[in-house]
């Protein structure tokens, strides 16, 4: 039973990940390239390579530095749907909808993209971007 419960384990998790449910980036990771997570904010972002190698590079850049100030500050706007049918004669039928929004209105300063991959075989680019830490001040009042 737990050889089966084991094999069935590695069956999902395989699948899963062929499936994209746990995409594995093949990045370094940022302490490997000289960089502390205590002292550096550290994003990592990844574009398609089926759109060319310099659109991919950029995306995966633009999407690191992104990465990066989500960390320090995020707007959260999430919107849910939820819609109920009822027809005569046929069962409800209900349809959830949720539409997230995330706002990133950060200035990032000295941030250095430290890592740079291209996947052919994954079709995919990835980059990998780092900020030295600084104390965060608060905002004045307006």
């Amino acid at each position: 039973m737990a050889a089966l419960k084991t094999k069935l384990g590695i069956v999902v998790v395989g699948v899963s990940l062929w499936l994209g449910w746990g995409l594995v980036l093949i990045t370094a990771s940022a302490a490997e390239v000289g960089y502390p997570s205590d002292q550096y904010w550290i994003g990592r972002g990844q574009g398609d390579l089926a759109k060319g190698r310099a659109i991919c590079q950029r995306v995966s850049e633009l999407s690191a530095r992104a990465d990066l100030a989500k960390q320090i500050r995020v707007l959260v706007k999430e919107h849910l749907i939820d819609r109920v049918r009822e027809r005569s004669g046929r069962e409800t039928e209900q349809d959830i909808e949720l539409t997230r929004e995330e706002l990133v209105q950060e200035y990032l300063q000295d941030v250095k993209i430290v890592d740079r991959r291209i996947d052919e075989e994954s079709k995919i680019c990835t980059a990998t971007a780092v900020m030295l830490k600084r104390p965060m001040l608060p905002k004045s009042p307006e």
